[in-house]
């Protein structure tokens, strides 16, 4: 006896949960998406140099040139 209680308060919780909607300010989560796009195409995928090729040794072996 005594997980009814439990049970109870732990299903009160999930319904409360699972039914519960926020209002959603989209207009700011927008802008949030937006600023952060920016950031990532501006600083890291433009900016970044692009890598140098590497001697690979492998690639070598594999096609049998040495």
């Amino acid at each position: 006896m005594g997980r009814g209680r439990a049970k109870a308060k732990q299903t009160k919780v999930a319904r409360e949960l699972k039914y519960y909607s926020p209002n959603t300010d989209l207009s700011a989560l927008e802008r949030e998406l937006h600023e952060g796009s920016t950031f990532r195409t501006s600083e890291r995928y433009i900016d970044e140099p692009e890598p140098e090729e590497e001697d690979d040794d492998y690639g070598r072996w594999a096609s049998g040139q040495r």
